[in-house]
């Protein structure tokens, strides 16, 4: 038997986020990851010489001004930081109607580009992303901490009173009844539905504005900046800060169980039949994996079961890991891309394509004379189950094929140019991340009133928290890491800190 103040399951980034700023306290934390390295989706692996990420390479949270530079805040707490590589441009988008336009950096840049596709709508183009700006800017002048936690809710109040109020006003509110009050094109309107649809997996009308606020506006203001070395960086950075305050780490133990005792919870055993306790236990895993996995069902709260109604889990994805000869992209590319070519393939099973080439901002990343190209689409795991294995590898290369010739259009050449491809499915995701299904996590399973429905970290089992993307504010590195502040801060109240 062995005690601590606080265990931590999972060293995502929601969960490292969580244990270095209880570590930093004096609080003991421990942090149990069943695979071998750190990090989840912000992991990465080797192959012939390819330094690839699991996940995307575009990074929001590591800016040097306001409060929602939650990675460099995160790093900082532990005394580490990241040398990190500007990227110009946040997207290069490739859509239907011959809508071709780049998301630069410079806001005015990409205001006028957008100008140009529609000028009848300039004023309404204007009056949207302003709306998202000054959601922005209320969160953005404020310390993002637990919102359970009363004091803390009151001193912000105090101190930024216009702030708060702002928020609430749009703390209901999806994006798609903003941008349909300032705009009328529909193309327009469709372009809103994959802005959104690029990080939230669902489109504007299920979209809460909060978080659109924070990602319209922070990738002019903090900028996408990629990890020199890759985002798996990040997740070895905070495990370094966090042992030398103290934490500790163990790989290779996968939680099996969460030990609840009278609505308590009290410890968690491991697949070896390890047992470790702890005053307060935290699950880095979805909600799903939580409570349909780790905790005996009859004790499963009501609260869990209404929010699995409100929230579905998202597809996975289809992922391409290529190889490829540096001739087949041009000196002005730029790293990330989305390729769509028909508007009712938006949400459809490997519809849009998302693209990341983080080699054309760090070169060490692959040999030299190569480059990496990471292209993935939306898949559900019903798509891959029930297949014989050689039915299973004949269907990967299939579907490969298809994205190959489709990416073609964007990067002529590439199938000529390849020097390695690596091929994961959502069967991939859920072997190597331990998500259900492989699942990108929770989105709305109909249309609900912003941010309001989202579970905070607290839940209705006494001393267990959760964090991550099934917690508010939601999905993406930024938003999980603002998660792990939240989660910190009303555990470190809780325990008397």
């Amino acid at each position: 038997m062995s005690q601590y103040d606080v265990i931590v399951i999972g060293s995502g980034i929601g969960g490292l986020v969580t244990a270095t700023q209880l570590a930093v306290k004096g609080i003991k934390v421990l942090v149990l990851e069943s695979y071998v390295i750190p990090g989840g989706s912000a992991g990465f692996f080797e192959r012939e010489g390819y330094h690839f990420d699991v996940g995307a390479s575009m990074i929001f949270g590591f800016g040097d001004k306001g409060t929602t530079n939650l990675l460099t805040r995160a790093l900082a707490a532990v005394n580490q930081k990241i040398e990190t590589i500007p990227d110009p441009v946040q997207i290069h988008y490739h859509l239907p109607n011959n809508l071709n336009l780049k998301v630069h950096r410079d806001y005015d840049k990409f205001l006028q580009e957008l100008y140009a596709y529609f000028p009848e709508e300039k004023k309404g183009i204007k009056g949207f992303y302003d709306e998202c700006w000054q959601v922005f800017n209320c969160l953005n002048s404020m310390d993002l901490l637990s919102l359970e936690e009363i004091r803390y809710l009151t001193r912000v109040f105090f101190q930024h009173p216009l702030s708060c109020l702002g928020l609430l006003k749009y703390l209901p509110v999806n994006v798609g009844d903003v941008a349909r009050k300032h705009i009328k094109n529909p193309d327009l309107l469709k372009f809103i539905d994959m802005e959104c649809y690029c990080w939230s997996v669902v489109p504007a009308d299920l979209t809460p504005m909060i978080n659109a606020g924070m990602v319209f506006s922070d990738r002019h203001y903090g900028g996408i900046n990629y990890p020199k070395g890759g985002v798996s960086k990040i997740a070895e950075t905070l495990v370094e800060g966090f042992i030398k305050a103290g934490g500790e780490i163990q790989y290779q133990a996968r939680v099996t169980e969460i030990l609840v005792q009278g609505n308590q919870a009290k410890g968690v055993k491991l697949a070896d039949g390890k047992e470790y306790f702890a005053h307060r236990i935290v699950s880095n895993a979805t909600r799903w994996d939580t409570f349909d996995k780790l905790i005996d069902k009859h004790k499963t709260p009501r609260k869990e079961v209404k929010w699995q109604k409100n929230y579905r889990q998202s597809p996975s994805f289809l992922s391409l890991h290529l190889g490829v000869e540096a001739k087949v992209l041009s000196d002005n590319f730029e790293c990330h891309h989305i390729l769509l070519e028909n508007w009712n393939n938006l949400e459809a099973e490997q519809g849009t394509i998302f693209v990341s080439i983080p080699t054309l901002l760090d070169p060490s990343l692959a040999p030299e004379g190569y480059h990496i190209i990471h292209g993935f689409t939306p898949s559900s795991m019903e798509y891959w189950e029930n297949l014989s294995p050689s039915q299973y590898e004949y269907k990967k290369e299939e579907a490969a094929g298809r994205l190959i010739e489709r990416l073609e259009a964007i990067f002529p050449g590439l199938d000529a140019g390849l020097d390695y491809m690596e091929i994961g499915t959502p069967r991939t995701h859920r072997r190597f991340l331990n998500r259900v299904n492989g699942s990108y996590g929770p989105i709305p399973a109909r249309k609900l009133n912003g941010l309001l429905s989202m579970p905070f970290n607290r839940t209705a089992i006494k001393n267990l928290y959760c964090v991550g993307d099934s917690t508010f504010p939601g999905q993406g590195l930024n938003a999980v890491a603002f998660s792990g502040f939240s989660c910190a801060h009303r555990i470190a109240v809780d325990l008397g800190y």
